[in-house]
């Protein structure tokens, strides 16, 4: 069974750094896209960061140049680097990991970790 367990998030200061990460566990053949999203009150979800099996990266304009999205080497785990933090980045983060191919199947469905808080306050 495919899951995607996600460690990090917390309570940071604005202008501080912190730093996500996402590991797809299970018997995978391959992921195609492995991303960020967050979701804050009120709002609906968002996409924050993606990185494909391609290694195109593509992030939201809110966070270009602030965050940072990469992956290890087996293309199963994925970090999310963010760097001056705003109080508006505050939201619960979703990781993804779009198009997961595993044996015995034709399907290939995304999958969403938890969740994770990020606070960013004073």
């Amino acid at each position: 069974q495919v899951q995607l367990v996600e460690s990090g998030g917390g309570l940071v200061q604005p202008g501080g750094s912190l730093i996500l990460s996402c590991a797809a566990t299970g018997t995978i053949i391959s992921i195609y896209a492995m991303g960020w999203y967050r979701q804050a009150p009120g709002k609906q979800r968002e996409l924050v960061a993606i990185l494909t099996s391609g290694s195109s990266e593509n992030y939201a304009d809110s966070v270009k140049g602030r965050f940072t999205i990469s992956r290890a080497n087996a293309k199963n785990t994925v970090w999310l680097r963010m760097n001056s933090l705003k109080p508006e980045d505050t939201a619960v983060y979703y990781c993804n990991a779009d198009r997961v191919v595993v044996p015995g199947t034709s399907n290939a469905p995304g999958y969403w970790g938890q969740g994770t808080q990020v606070t960013v306050s004073s």
